[in-house]
């Protein structure tokens, strides 16, 4: 993003800057203390140390980094997945999310006779002048997962008898979602659990006669939850930004899932029942 391009480039500014420099200040000192003089067996040692910063032994070299988080909701599975799936409303309460625009919907319907979006555009940003677009390729397993890649060479993680409701993935030329971002990879996988629940009886709440509990069953009706799992992979095209990226990337699936818990409640009690958060 524009912010993050200055840092980078003042970073290589000033390490070539100052570079002879610092090989002026080498040189005087072996100079000054013949005892650190290279000898023929340090030569393959030094030849080494050329080599630091190229190849897998870059320290600034990035690798796929993966964000998770999890909760239990105590709402409908329908509905929670269904805001999940209803990527071109996106916008309105993902922070930071700018515009969502599905661009094409699967093609035959799936088995629920619906159709599920299958090709989207997000823009991500802080204002009009930083900001990143992100063509997604859209993959969904009616009432338990919604899964999206980004990147030249990210490719779904489902099965085709899971996804036979989406039409073939384009080819590379013609696929927007492999176009070159500031992420070179981008795997985002909402997975829905249900998780029934049975209130216990009144007993549990007596911690001596709690060992009877399974003689007795509560009158309360059963209750739908749901384990909600966000799963996030990604990877930097340039290596410098995951660096500047890992204090903030952690808090990333945690406040994902906390905008459509809220998302999911105003959809459920109204959006006069859910807090403005900041964005």
């Amino acid at each position: 993003m524009a912010t993050i391009r200055p840092v980078s480039t003042a970073f290589l500014h000033h390490t070539s800057k100052h570079t002879p420099r610092l090989q002026q200040c080498q040189a005087s000192y072996l100079i000054s203390n013949p005892t650190l003089r290279p000898t023929n067996h340090d030569r393959p040692n030094i030849q080494q140390r050329r080599t630091f910063l190229s190849g897998n032994s870059n320290p600034f070299s990035s690798s796929p980094q993966v964000l998770k988080a999890s909760r239990t909701l105590h709402y409908p599975p329908r509905i929670i997945y269904e805001v999940i799936a209803d990527v071109a409303s996106y916008s309105n309460f993902i922070p930071y999310c700018q515009s969502s625009e599905v661009t094409k919907y699967s093609s035959p319907t799936a088995a629920d006779g619906k159709k599920y979006p299958e090709e989207a555009k997000l823009v991500i940003g802080f204002n009009g002048d930083v900001s990143e677009e992100f063509w997604s390729r859209v993959y969904c397993v009616p009432d338990t997962i919604v899964e999206a890649v980004s990147g030249a060479y990210s490719e779904t993680s489902l099965t085709a008898g899971e996804i036979e409701h989406h039409s073939r993935r384009p080819s590379p030329e013609d696929d927007k979602s492999r176009n070159a971002t500031i992420l070179s990879h981008l795997r985002t996988r909402w997975t829905l659990r249900p998780f029934p629940y049975k209130p216990p009886p009144t007993s549990a709440l007596n911690a001596g006669t709690a060992h009877k509990n399974h003689d007795e069953t509560s009158h309360l009706s059963g209750q739908e939850k749901v384990d909600v799992s966000l799963r996030i992979e990604y990877q930097f095209a340039n290596p410098m930004y995951a660096a500047l990226s890992a204090a903030a990337a952690p808090r990333v699936a945690d406040k994902m899932i906390e905008a459509f818990e809220s998302r999911v409640r105003a959809v459920i009690d109204g959006p006069g029942h859910v807090q403005a958060s900041g964005r």
